[in-house]
């Protein structure tokens, strides 16, 4: 896992403010975060033997989220102290109906460099996978998928935030896993259905993705390949809290790739253990240990013919593709 720390200041409120607004009686909590870390959490939890590359800085937010990675189990060998600049810290308002608005101060994130990365080549040409976000320098995204390519190692691609891409990144990039506002950015075409979503898929395929998994929340995730193009459906879950779901998502989703799983299972291992971070407050304390993910899709699968899982708030359901699990 290449890319950024932060610690998550959290006021969950009624709604979310409006430019101008101020609202009282939010109440307040802080939590580990960062996409990066998120997904080095959740790829950690979900069952995954996790290298973590990444800056913080040389302060309390710095030093207690470290603890917290080498809690997971995650190497940290690769987590560099920045001597001057501070931790990143992201402050999240969570509306009632558990959407959310994120602002981040990137401090030492902005910092990690090719340099960086270079150091951990031995550890990312022995990784089976390699994953990555947008919340550090593209030339360093570059660099790390630069690397892994020259040892042909596949690299996962979570275009967040959502910012225009090279296409010199984009051919080196095993699987792309945008959201429907991400989707856009990169294609211009709004993802409302699968018709949508099979068009913007296309559209980045184009442009020299391999794969792309397009996340559509409750929905699921439409997998388009060179060969096929379906959906994988999602689960219907009572939310909380969606702040690390993509992330959550993107960690599983690794690790099931990882262990060699075919790409439709692994999409529904990752949609899995997305549902279930939803159900949580805050960014790693949402992302579920392995065993929870087991067992969610064991239930789906008890049910006859693959039909609808309907167990407390939650309702799901597996189906095949089309043409049965492709490679």
């Amino acid at each position: 896992m290449v890319g950024s720390s932060n610690t998550d200041m959290i006021i969950k409120l009624e709604h979310i403010p409006q430019a101008g607004e101020t609202i009282l009686g939010g109440e307040f909590a802080t939590a580990a975060g960062g996409k990066g870390a998120n997904q080095a959490v959740a790829a950690a939890r979900a069952g995954g033997e996790v290298t973590f590359v990444a800056r913080v800085g040389r302060d309390v937010f710095g030093e207690k989220a470290v603890g917290g990675f080498v809690e997971d189990g995650i190497n940290v060998r690769h987590v560099t102290r920045d001597p001057s600049a501070p931790s990143g810290v992201a402050l999240i308002f969570v509306a009632k109906d558990g959407e959310n608005s994120i602002a981040v101060a990137s401090g030492a994130n902005s910092r990690l460099l090719p340099g960086d990365v270079r150091k951990a080549n031995a550890a990312i040409a022995g990784a089976r996978v390699v994953m990555m976000q947008l919340e550090i320098p593209v030339a360093t995204v570059v660099a790390a998928a630069e690397l892994a390519a020259r040892a042909n190692v596949p690299v996962i691609l979570n275009p967040a935030p959502a910012q225009v891409l090279p296409n010199k990144l984009l051919k080196l990039v095993s699987i792309l896993t945008p959201n429907e506002s991400e989707a856009k950015l990169l294609t211009g075409i709004t993802v409302t259905d699968e018709a949508t979503a099979a068009r913007a898929a296309g559209r980045l395929r184009e442009r020299g993705v391999k794969t792309v998994i397009l996340t559509l929340g409750a929905r699921g995730a439409f997998v388009a390949t060179n060969a096929e193009q379906w959906l994988v459906p999602g689960f219907r879950m009572k939310a909380v809290d969606t702040t690390a779901a993509g992330d959550v998502f993107n960690g599983a989703l690794a690790v099931a790739l990882g262990e060699g799983r075919a790409l439709f299972d692994a999409v529904g291992f990752a949609n899995a253990a997305a549902a279930i971070s939803v159900t949580r407050v805050g960014a790693q304390p949402s992302a579920p240990k392995r065993e929870e993910i087991e067992l969610l899709l064991a239930r789906v699968r008890r049910t006859p013919d693959a039909g609808a899982l309907r167990s407390g708030s939650s309702e799901g359901r597996l189906v095949k593709p089309p043409s049965g699990k492709p490679r």
